[in-house]
């Protein structure tokens, strides 16, 4: 970024000026006609540049006035003999537009217009009071080359100034942001005043709203170590949740994009709730793109279930495939819930006889898991198992037979053979 200090340039100019005897009378006439150049400014602004009429706040237009006033100060503090300074005004000005969220390019634009009055009243001016001596062309020609290299100053130093401080709000929105994400998902006592207050303000605590919790990852789970490509992952979410109403806070945290969605249940208690937000959002989600997979959590009725509603969702992602890109945590089978449940922390209570029968289907290429899995699938009909897998029936009762012996359990019955299912599941055997 260029440097926000006033140009060397410029103090070129204001000497140039001083040396026609153009400084510092033309400050003193200008500066008896201010009133009138401001009113020029302003009218050309607002003619010009549809920004500051089409604002809908109602300190933009007596703002911009002020600011000329102090501006016309200015030029004629120069013209008068004043040296270059760091333009304080002009810097307080452009902070408050970026808080304001007033267009950059608008203020610029601005600038250019009163470019073109302050020059011609400059040159006319200078014109009228510069030394007899001097030639009509170098006055002319030093007037413009004045108005240029403030306009170039202000303009560089607003520019600077804006950018600078809307980089800070950014910062501090990203805060915010941070530590509501934080005290949505990590969970909060409703007795705790500050994390009430902040989620308060933060509009959170509304009445009839309803929460439900997104997160998203790469296929390929390192592309999440790389900030910029999980920036992306988590600005392709909240893209595809825009325009509808709903409100997003998004994160990167642990490695996934994270998204807290609320949207309101009802407009009042006497109208119908509206349909779950977790289905509502499930068809944009599936336009995130085919590198994504995306696990979605049931809906959760307030904000101290938003940090489950956070585990249903990480759940639910373990779930998501590439076939399966978005997958919501209720319609999980409760089968292969608790199957995951094992993997994740029964392994030391797996059954004793599980090993033996691991080896055995290793050394079987499958067909004593396969043939388990066949006979649940044909309700435990040996002669369809048989049909479908297209072997002699007895070869199915010898299989089974071969079971019992490993396990001592009867994989013909029902409840040893759930039994047999759900541990080589739990194993990831089938």
């Amino acid at each position: 970024m260029q440097s926000s200090k006033p140009s060397a340039a410029l103090a070129g100019t204001l000497r140039t000026l001083q040396s026609f005897g153009v400084i510092p009378a033309t400050g003193r006439v200008l500066a008896n006609d201010t009133t009138a150049i401001v009113e020029g400014c302003k009218a050309k602004v607002v003619e010009e540049v549809a920004a500051f009429s089409a604002s809908g706040n109602p300190e933009v237009l007596p703002e911009l006035y002020l600011h000329l006033q102090a501006l016309v100060g200015e030029v004629c503090r120069l013209l008068g003999g004043g040296r270059p300074e760091e333009f304080t005004f002009l810097r307080a000005y452009s902070r408050r537009l970026a808080e304001q969220r007033f267009p950059l390019e608008a203020s610029l634009h601005a600038y250019r217009c009163c470019h073109r009055v302050l020059s011609a009243w400059i040159r006319d001016q200078a014109l009228a009071v510069a030394d007899r001596d001097a030639q009509v062309r170098r006055v002319v020609a030093a007037t413009a080359d004045f108005a240029i290299e403030f306009t170039d100053a202000i303009s560089t130093v607003a520019t600077a100034e804006y950018v600078l401080q809307t980089r800070l709000l950014a910062e501090a929105a990203g805060d915010r942001r941070t530590e509501l994400l934080n005290t949505l998902l990590g969970g909060y006592d409703e007795s705790d005043g500050r994390a009430a207050q902040l989620l308060r303000r933060a509009g959170y605590l509304e009445q009839r709203q309803t929460f439900c919790v997104a997160v998203a990852r790469s296929v390929d789970a390192r592309e999440m170590e790389n900030p910029a490509r999980a920036k992306r992952m988590q600005d392709a979410v909240t893209e595809s949740l825009g325009g509808r109403s709903l409100r997003v806070l998004a994160g990167i945290r642990d490695g996934v994009a994270t998204v807290v969605l609320s949207a309101t249940r009802r407009t009042s208690g006497w109208t119908a709730p509206q349909s779950l937000l977790a289905e509502r959002v499930y068809a944009p989600l599936l336009q995130v793109g085919t590198a994504a997979l995306i696990g979605l959590s049931s809906d959760a009725p307030s904000t101290t279930h938003v940090r489950r509603a956070h585990k249903e969702a990480l759940t639910a992602l373990d779930f998501a495939s590439v076939s399966n890109r978005v997958q919501p945590y209720a319609s999980i089978p409760f089968r292969q819930m608790l199957v995951r449940h094992a993997q994740d922390n029964l392994q030391s209570s797996l059954p004793h006889w599980l090993a033996p029968l691991q080896a055995a289907n290793q050394s079987s290429r499958g067909k004593l898991a396969q043939t388990l899995q066949a006979y649940a699938d044909a309700n435990m009909n040996a002669l369809q198992t048989a049909k479908a897998l297209a072997v002699h029936p007895n070869t199915i009762y010898a299989r089974m037979q071969k079971i019992s012996d490993l396990t001592g359990k009867n994989a013909l019955a029902y409840h040893d053979l759930s039994e047999l299912l759900l541990a080589l599941e739990a194993t990831n055997a089938m």
